[in-house]
């Protein structure tokens, strides 16, 4: 019944967007145009995995990213044959084992993993392709940024290890310019001293889709692309992005109400005057009106969401759906599994679709990932 639908035509809009922005970069001093790692974690940001994914290669993208080993697997059991790198690192043999029977690039980020990967390749007889994870101030894998000695004497004496790439993670692209040019100023100053040491980087990455939008001089050899594809940004968007994904359900059920009478959980709303009313089995579960992690957000974003939460308990902030492209106000709380749409005076019938954004992050899995 419910559906996430996916635009090809949006998607790829999108694409074609961010590939011509990152031509803008020019090439590399090896000659070679910038690279584009698609980043397809958690189930394709919710556009699901496989079926996202080809939809990349179909528009030109042949290298992608993924967090999960699990993530990895399901796309080269789908038949997908192009490079795909894992963004987490692990000192667990056994999964280090099948990603690597399985061609998937790893991430290399500790002494442990250096010693299991290097005793993994000696194991197998074959060099293991790797990414250096450089740790320059988000606190999760990677070599220390500050602990160079350390990582360059570990990284001399492996025999079975082939570094491919070397990448590092910001923490605070999105809003905070001085705390990012200081971790690229912390990645480059590794850079110059791995080769000074001739250990050779291989294709350096450190811009996520803000930084890749924010800071071209960052670009380096490769940028990771991930919400940018979905055109979902925490700021303003330059390249005019299309919004990717949305929720379609349908109306299951019309009905009266008389006047005075409670809508949903909690009494929040009650009829001011006779009231017709369609149910839509769509809520929360569903992904509908979830909102992004505070997480991603400074101090001051988190007071300013506090404050308007308040504001919305007096005001009573309305959402709305479409239907016929029309706006229709949801009444009462969002339920997990149904809304309720006031259609007094409209011809909404049972069955019409309803449109209802949603970021496909925060939809169901269960619910049908449809590409039109």
């Amino acid at each position: 019944m419910n559906a996430l639908v996916i635009e090809k035509e949006d998607l790829r809009h999108n694409i074609e967007q961010i590939k011509e922005f990152a031509s803008r970069s020019g090439q590399d001093d090896n000659g070679n145009s910038l690279k584009i790692i698609a980043v397809v974690k958690a189930n394709g940001y919710g556009l699901g995995i496989v079926e996202y994914t080809k939809s990349l290669i179909d528009n030109g993208i042949s290298s992608f990213a993924v967090s999960t080993k699990e993530e990895a697997l399901v796309l080269r059991e789908a038949g997908i044959k192009e490079e795909i790198l894992m963004l987490s690192a692990s000192s667990i043999k056994e999964d280090l084992k099948e990603l690597v029977e399985n061609d998937v690039v790893l991430t290399l980020g500790s002494k442990e993993d250096a010693e299991i990967i290097d005793e993994l390749g000696e194991e197998l007889n074959k060099e293991i392709k790797v990414h250096l994870k450089i740790d320059t101030g988000f606190g999760r894998y990677g070599f220390i940024y500050s602990k160079r000695d350390e990582m360059i004497e570990l990284l001399k004496n492996l025999k079975h290890v082939k570094i491919e790439g070397t990448y590092t993670h910001f923490s605070v692209s999105f809003f905070d310019e001085k705390y990012t040019k200081l971790q690229f100023e912390r990645f480059i100053n590794v850079i110059e001293v791995l080769k000074m040491n001739e250990i050779e980087p291989g294709i350096l990455h450190v811009c996520n889709s803000a930084a890749f939008l924010k800071y071209p001089y960052m670009h380096l050899n490769a940028v990771r692309i991930g919400s940018a594809f979905l055109g979902r940004l925490p700021f303003k968007d330059y390249l005019h992005l299309k919004k990717i994904a949305y929720l379609e359900s349908e109306v299951t059920e019309i009905k009266e109400l008389p006047k005075g009478f409670n809508i949903g959980y909690s009494n929040s709303y009650k009829t001011k005057k006779e009231t017709k009313i369609a149910i839509v089995p769509c809520g929360y579960m569903s992904g509908y009106n979830v909102k992004a992690e505070d997480d991603l957000f400074r101090f001051v974003d988190k007071l300013r969401f506090i404050k308007n939460d308040i504001k919305k308990l007096f005001k009573k902030e309305a959402l709305y759906v479409k239907i016929n492209n029309e706006d229709y106000k949801v009444l009462g709380r969002v339920g997990a599994y149904h809304i309720a749409l006031d259609i007094t005076e409209k011809k909404v019938k049972i069955c019409d679709k309803v449109i209802i954004e949603a970021n496909p992050k925060f939809v169901d899995s269960s619910i049908r990932r449809e590409y039109r």
